[in-house]
């Protein structure tokens, strides 16, 4: 994760107008797999790969929060065999960049019901957050057993006991208010929902945050995502015209 390597194809970005927050639905390794007549795991293992690649360009690029939906609430509904995998390759993924972060001042932070995790994949993520912690370069945040209902019920609870203890009056809640009792309380809401893949939907994912966001959606499988590629979507989201409902003036 060299941050101050020079990219040609990167010299037409603005730095201005780059986007604050990226959040990355990462679809399609299965599928990946599947065409080349190879097990699930392998696409998994791909698509690491993938996240490397897209981290590292991330942290060149000056980008401020990196947020790849890595394993949705939904998820726990695959195979045991596949979850072991993915948690398998959870806990390697977490201690091969461990250096590549520390080098590249690149916080780990999550977000979801990690609680769920099995004991070994949890312990290796708290201790690689907790080594990262003073790093300030960037936020490199995974969505890990997330969905975003069950962040916006467990939302709704916090305030609905705040507010039946006295210690928050319901008038004055305000949508500050709902952010700061969301998972992702101090990140700034995404600018750009990127889905791999091809799916047009959301799937549970940000419905809250992602309210002003650009999207794209490309059909590409997120093991042959490239870095070309993500530079790319970035030159077009500083083409669009973001306009939060008003009317641009002439």
């Amino acid at each position: 994760m060299n941050s101050s390597a020079e990219d040609p194809t990167s010299q037409e970005l603005d730095p201005s107008i780059m986007p604050s927050h990226v959040a990355i639905i990462m679809d399609g390794n299965g599928r990946w797999a599947k065409k080349r007549l190879f097990n699930r795991t392998m696409g998994h293992e791909k698509g690491v790969d993938t996240v490397r690649t897209i981290t590292r360009a991330s942290r060149r690029l000056g980008i401020s929060v990196l947020t790849l939906y890595a394993f949705s609430t939904e998820n726990w509904q695959r195979s045991k065999l596949e979850i072991a995998a993915l948690m398998t390759i959870l806990k390697k993924f977490l201690k091969t960049e461990l250096k590549e972060m520390m080098d590249n001042n690149i916080r780990l932070t999550t977000i979801g019901q990690t609680s769920r995790l099995p004991d070994d994949a949890r312990h290796q993520l708290e201790e690689t957050m907790q080594v990262t912690e003073q790093n300030d370069g960037m936020l490199l945040n995974l969505a890990l057993s997330y969905g975003s209902r069950t962040e916006i019920t467990d939302m709704t609870r916090q305030i609905a006991e705040k507010v039946k203890t006295g210690d928050m009056d319901s008038a004055t809640i305000t949508e500050e208010t709902v952010s700061n009792h969301l998972y992702t309380k101090g990140m700034p809401d995404p600018d750009l929902l990127i889905r791999t893949s091809g799916e047009m939907r959301i799937s549970n994912f940000l419905l809250w945050q992602i309210a002003y966001a650009e999207i794209y959606i490309t059909n590409t499988l997120w093991p042959d995502f490239t870095e070309e590629e993500y530079i790319s979507i970035l030159k077009e989201f500083q083409n669009r015209d973001r306009r939060y409902g008003k009317v641009k003036k002439e």
